[in-house]
């Protein structure tokens, strides 16, 4: 008796036909689990198989697809960023007075912040920031930052709208590389003059730490952004860098600028390579 429970042609002693299957050998043909792999003779079951496979593949697509999209997020904001600031700095009677860019340490770029969302406790925009660098012209890599909260009512109604920000002076560049910086509150922000020149300045203009302005549906103004938080945001700094980099480190350590990031400094040195350190 085999283990099957049968004795064989082969343990009777006598040599099974050719071609013919001993009744050991069929039984365990006949048990011999079925694989969603194998490729049998069936054409039915084989087309079949490929359309499992096919299906395998684009559910693999699909769940990959967001992961993807959302790592791209940082160098696609890098590159609105730096469309915004050459398109606010061409239209200089309608921009950013040149002076101002002059005189500043540090830049914040959120483009297309959807501000029907932006009200008290409302998230949230993503954006840029850039510093001058500590030694020699040009401008730092670029961290990136979160903006949360703000005054209540502000723009509503608006599809969307950009953000820049200027940090006008040693205190606000500090606060701006910290973790988490609340504006009005620790550190003062108003709204920036617009236009060719910077004569008409208020006090609160000339004293300020940071100066905002908004574009919205083609109009650019002056904005005070009392309340907003400004975060820096690690893991868009971990796309861009490979790590969970700080923005002061970032800044401070003058890492060198990611390829997404090229036109942007490109553009920033452009419009003013050195910071003019003279009638501040």
């Amino acid at each position: 008796m085999t283990a099957y429970g049968y004795k064989s042609d082969y343990h009777a002693g006598r040599k099974a036909p050719k071609g013919n299957k001993t009744q050991a050998q069929r039984i365990v043909s006949r048990r011999r689990p079925a694989c969603p792999l194998y490729r049998s003779h069936d054409p039915i079951r084989d087309e079949r198989g490929e359309e499992m496979k096919r299906i395998l593949v684009t559910a693999a697509i699909v769940a990959i697809a967001p992961l993807m999209a959302k790592d791209n997020e940082p160098a696609k904001r890098l590159e609105s960023a730096a469309v915004v600031f050459a398109e606010v700095m061409g239209a200089p009677d309608k921009g950013i007075p040149q002076e101002m860019l002059e005189h500043a340490h540090c830049i914040v770029i959120v483009p297309d912040l959807k501000t029907g969302a932006f009200i008290v406790g409302g998230k949230y925009g993503k954006g840029i920031l850039s510093c001058r660098n500590k030694v020699g012209p040009g401008w730092s890599a670029p961290g990136t930052v979160r903006i949360e909260g703000g005054s209540v009512g502000f723009q509503i109604g608006g599809s969307s709208t950009d953000l820049i920000m200027l940090v006008m002076n040693a205190r606000g560049a500090d606060k701006l590389l910290s973790s988490k910086f609340t504006l009005g509150a620790e550190g003062s922000v108003a709204a920036g003059p617009v236009g060719r020149t910077a004569t008409a300045q208020t006090d609160a203009q000339m004293h300020a730490d940071i100066l905002s302005w908004s574009r919205s549906q083609g109009l650019f103004a002056g904005i005070a952004l009392e309340g907003a938080t400004l975060r820096q945001d690690l893991d868009d700094n971990q796309n861009l860098y490979g790590k969970r980099l700080e923005n002061r480190a970032i800044v401070m350590e003058r890492r060198k600028i990611p390829p997404a990031a090229a036109r942007l400094i490109n553009e920033l040195n452009k419009y003013s390579a050195t910071e003019d350190k003279h009638g501040k």
